[in-house]
């Protein structure tokens, strides 16, 4: 299985939690013979810092596009 999984990361904990999701997917991909390619996009406050809106066009595009979103905590 070869799946495209967009990271959300978000604010607050959210990146912690991203972080070790992907690491828990890495494993199961490395035991199961699967392959996950991670994609990260912005939201929430870190989103603003660098682009002024919360959930810029790029992220949208990028989460349907993919098979999967893996989101964080947003504040």
């Amino acid at each position: 299985m070869n799946k495209h999984i967009a990271l959300l990361r978000g604010d607050g904990i959210g990146p912690e939690i991203v972080d070790s999701a992907v690491l828990v997917l890495k494993k199961i991909a490395e035991k199961y013979g699967h392959s996950f390619q991670f994609t990260p996009y912005l939201i929430g406050g870190s989103a603003i810092d660098e682009t002024g809106v919360p959930l810029p066009e790029e992220t949208v595009k990028g989460c349907l596009s993919s098979d999967s979103v893996l989101l964080g905590a947003v504040g």
